[in-house]
């Protein structure tokens, strides 16, 4: 595969705050990369950056093997950028905002296709003020997608929206993929960028703390496995024969939680203890670690702190 946009050392300062502290990256032709992180932790000036949107402190940038410190004329050509909030004439209609914001390139995709791609045809006479928060999320994606970008930045595409609203968006991400798009997107939802993307960068504090698929992030961490189940009456000597376990505070008396790497030892003992003892076992779960776990476990912090 041939790197599309490549990143080296970048810095950012604002006074003595290191918004952007040596990351470093790249990202794949036809790929969907990931920047996950909390709020302030660099991810959307870091895109910001590439966009042309600002000046690094340090660094080098290349997108489709362009300098674009150098020629970020060049590079505006070449992408497409939704911002976190996109404002927009009240009055003016979708169809007329897609033709306003193609006629700023030397070439553009008619407005009736990219009403197609972002589901918005039905609504190409409506009042941008008239849409729902959803369409009006849609529409800002279409409208980075006027000019038939080689590379889609999405910055949170999905905050604040409810569920259904969602799932619309990534829908268009996965069109996206499958026609070959390279699309960088920052996100705060876990299940949103294990659904979406190939890699993804985990940011915090400025730097690069891991980068990797979702799927490797997950198993290089090694995390403990949470198992929890009920008991149909309270078993003396559980906590003895159960390392680690612990009541679950949630108003049931005989509810129980415990981490580990030995889950099938762990279920072994628990089945034998209460067959022993006449006692039935309940409710069983088993949540292998997600992302969020790998975050925090890096971290310490909350995604939304």
């Amino acid at each position: 595969m041939n790197s599309i946009i490549e990143v080296s050392n970048l810095e950012k300062k604002y006074g003595d705050i290191n918004a952007v502290n040596g990351v470093s990256f790249s990202v794949e032709q036809g790929e969907v990369f990931g920047i996950l992180g909390p709020n302030g932790a660099g991810k959307t000036t870091t895109v910001e950056i590439i966009e042309g949107l600002r000046k690094p402190n340090a660094g080098s940038i290349k997108v489709c093997n362009i300098d674009a410190l150098k020629e970020p004329q060049r590079i505006k050509e070449l992408i497409g950028v939704q911002l976190q909030a996109t404002s927009l004439y009240d009055n003016i209609r979708v169809k007329e905002a897609l033709d306003l914001f193609g006629s700023y390139y030397q070439k553009s995709l008619p407005s009736e296709q990219i009403m197609e791609e972002v589901s918005l045809t039905e609504k190409k006479h409506s009042q941008v003020s008239k849409l729902s928060g959803g369409q009006k999320q849609r529409l800002s994606v279409g409208l980075a997608l006027v000019n038939d970008p080689e590379v889609i930045f999405l910055d949170e595409p999905t905050t604040g929206l409810d569920p259904q609203a969602r799932h619309n968006i990534w829908s268009i991400v996965e069109n996206l993929r499958e026609r070959g798009k390279t699309v960088v997107m920052t996100t705060h939802y876990m299940e949103e960028a294990e659904q979406l993307c190939h890699r993804l960068a985990i940011i915090d504090r400025g730097k690069i703390i891991a980068m990797d698929t979702p799927d490797n992030l997950i198993n290089k961490a090694d995390l403990s496995t949470l198992i929890e189940f009920s008991i149909s009456k309270e078993l003396d000597g559980l906590a003895k024969n159960i390392p680690g376990i612990c009541k679950v505070n949630n108003g049931s008396a005989r509810k129980y939680s415990v981490q580990t790497k030995a889950v099938s030892m762990i279920l072994k003992d628990l089945t034998n203890l209460c067959y022993d003892n006449h006692i039935e076992l309940e409710n069983i779960s088993v949540r292998q670690a997600t992302l969020e776990d790998v975050f925090l476990s890096m971290t310490g912090r909350k995604l939304r702190e």
